[in-house]
């Protein structure tokens, strides 16, 4: 494939630009670009479609190895990728386009085909489709829907999205573990908050959800963020990170002074539910295998009915959720994937998120400074974090 890249510039060419401003050719992204659009060229030809548009933020991470085109905490879509057999253009306004090369894409053999920003983008759109059979990620009239043909694309991960998964795990887990030691007791909800989410900003990583539950909050309302409820017993910190478009959580439970015997009973059973989910989510195996597994850990201990009270686990990927794990699904594990078990009991919660193997899961997001439970599952000793008691 031969193309060349477009870029704008948003000073006068005559501008001193120094060195440091200067980007390197990124190999590993030219060749992680390049492997994705061969996939799509060879999906077009099969299919018998001269283009595809790439609009879902999901897929446009996917296809540019970690770019977006949302605008920060945004949810408006700002630029759009048609891919066809032979190249890769991207559809943009002159005020966005600029960053977007000059930043995110350089180097990496996309073309550009701008309009100015008072234009309506749909045009743009409508005239590059125009007189061709077009695919798109996203319902858009004239086309063909392909939304679920690109989730199976972006569910195959290759080696080095999976050590990204890797980096990026210990990165969150880091964050989440050096908020759960150092916040200052007494800090409300939101201060911790505000720590956590300063941790993951300075690493590169989005944070896309927080959980901050104090003294049990997380019993009320499973999905709870975080408030103004100051911290006097115990807090559950959970987060969830982006970076280069792909997603981890992971969550910690710190105590003020010694545990009750309640709160240990809760973190323990969340723990050994999380534990088994993972064990038994193996490739080749389906949802409705592993459910019942999971279940009867729910119903051995007397609360049969508490996976009621909150979803537990779902794959992630360029998503935070792409497939929800629910009672009865046929969705079958590939090796690989990667799931994010997340149960809760009362004001339990263990969430860690895991990469699909032949046997067990492995934990992208370990423990690197806390205290470790162990549980038992199958006869196999399990070690998963524990309760940080501080003083």
């Amino acid at each position: 494939m031969r193309s060349t890249t477009i870029t704008s510039t948003a000073v006068a060419p005559d501008f001193p630009v120094s060195s440091g401003e200067i980007q390197t050719i990124d190999f590993q992204r030219i060749g992680e670009v390049d492997r994705k659009h061969t996939l799509l060229a060879e999906y077009l030809q099969l299919k018998g479609f001269d283009g595809l548009l790439i609009r879902d933020p999901a897929n446009f991470s996917w296809l540019t190895d970690g770019s977006s085109n949302l605008h920060a905490r945004g949810t408006d879509v700002f630029a759009t990728v048609m891919v066809t057999a032979d190249a890769r253009v991207v559809l943009c306004n002159n005020v966005d386009s600029g960053q977007l090369f000059d930043r995110d894409l350089s180097g990496l053999g996309f073309l550009l085909k701008e309009r100015p920003w008072t234009e309506d983008p749909g045009k743009l759109v409508h005239d590059v489709c125009r007189g061709r059979v077009i695919a798109c990620d996203v319902p858009l009239t004239g086309t063909t829907n392909v939304r679920d043909d690109l989730q199976s694309f972006r569910l195959h991960y290759s080696k080095v999205e999976h050590d990204r998964f890797a980096e990026l795990g210990l990165a969150v887990a880091h964050a989440v573990e050096a908020t759960g030691r150092n916040f200052q007791i007494g800090s409300c909800e939101a201060e911790i908050a505000g720590h956590l989410s300063h941790r993951l900003i300075k690493n590169g990583i989005e944070p896309v959800r927080m959980q901050i539950m104090a003294d049990g909050q997380g019993w009320r309302y499973r999905h709870w963020t975080h408030g103004n409820d100051r911290v006097e017993r115990h807090v559950v910190i959970s987060a969830t990170g982006r970076r280069r478009g792909l997603h981890v959580s992971t969550s910690r439970t710190v105590c003020i002074g010694e545990p009750s015997s309640e709160l240990q009973e809760v973190h323990h059973l969340a723990t050994l539910v999380q534990a088994t989910g993972a064990y038994f989510s193996r490739a080749g195996w389906s949802m409705s295998e592993t459910w019942p597994r999971v279940g009867r850990i729910y119903e051995k201990f007397g609360v049969p009915d508490e996976w009621r009270s909150a979803d537990q686990a779902e794959l992630m990927g360029y998503r935070d959720s792409e497939i929800r794990m629910v009672p009865g699904s046929d969705h079958r594990f590939e090796n690989g994937q990667v799931i994010c078990w997340h149960p809760s009991v009362r004001s339990g919660l263990a969430a860690d998120t895991m990469l699909v193997r032949e046997g067990a899961a492995e934990n992208l997001t370990p423990a690197e400074s806390w205290p470790m439970l162990s549980v038992e599952v199958k006869g196999t000793q399990i070690d998963r974090p524990g309760i940080l008691v501080r003083s």
